[in-house]
């Protein structure tokens, strides 16, 4: 089912157009990377999608209902964002999870017994749980971002939004966090959308691929139809090599003298 429909959008600052006719469906269950050279609007995408960013012309649809008609509150029910920097302060990671139930607690009110139910079920899917009561400042850089995501899966979106989410982490951390992005996005029968840098990575994790160049898509569709040598040397003005096994398909640019 579709979650998210854009058609035709224009999005930039101060009337300067950064992303040009953008036009893409969503599905349930798609785990979107969104692949580009610095500076050419991943991150624009998502602050449009998100309600951040007005667009300057188009559409945008989540459940079939334009953007627009959204409350900022009825928005974060929806949809959640995580950010590549996100400050945590001295707060418990149970209080910080318990952050993502705040659009759906009524004013002047605190969380229920099922707010906390929820948030329980969300750090166990994210592996904080047994972390609870530890300050979020004692914590490594993978460890915080499980609980951002805890968070976000505690507002219960449809649609969840990620820049750059294997930032600043290892491999063994960038593995386990995409792990369980796509699985979530499978068992929790929403749509993830994540500006991602390595395009491998996004390749073994994502169903499909978006790439944008200047601005506008370059190509979108199913990850091994979309990394193609082609359009990885048009996306970033170099050659690539596809190798290809039994389990994956990787990319390596061709380095020259």
């Amino acid at each position: 089912m579709s979650i998210l429909d854009i058609h035709a959008l224009d999005v930039g600052y101060h009337s300067k157009t950064i992303l040009h006719n953008i036009t893409l469906t969503v599905e349930e269950g798609q785990f979107i990377s969104v692949i580009a050279p610095n500076g050419t609007g991943k991150s624009t995408l998502l602050k449009a999608i998100a309600g951040i960013l007005k667009p300057l012309a188009g559409t945008i649809c989540l459940n079939n209902k334009a953007l627009t008609d959204y409350s900022r509150r009825e928005l974060a029910q929806q949809i959640a964002v995580v950010g590549s920097e996100v400050a945590m302060q001295e707060y418990t990671v149970l209080q910080m999870v318990l952050m993502g139930r705040f659009p759906h607690i009524p004013r002047f009110s605190g969380p229920t017994r099922k707010d906390y139910e929820i948030v329980q079920i969300a750090m166990q899917e994210a592996g904080v749980w047994d972390k609870r009561f530890r300050s979020c400042s004692e914590l490594s850089q993978g460890e915080r971002q499980k609980i951002i995501i805890a968070r976000a899966l505690a507002q219960q979106p449809k649609l969840l939004l990620l820049d750059e989410p294997t930032s600043h982490l290892d491999v063994s951390n960038q593995f386990s966090i995409l792990h369980l992005i796509k699985k979530l996005a499978i068992t929790k029968d929403m749509a993830v959308i994540a500006v991602m840098h390595d395009i491998n990575l996004a390749m073994q994790f994502s169903t499909d691929l978006l790439l944008l160049k200047k601005g506008q898509i370059l190509a979108y569709g199913s990850s091994p139809g979309v990394a193609t040598a082609e359009n990885l040397r048009s996306l970033y003005d170099m050659e690539f090599t596809l190798h290809c096994d039994a389990a994956a398909t990787y990319v390596r640019p061709n380095i020259t003298e």
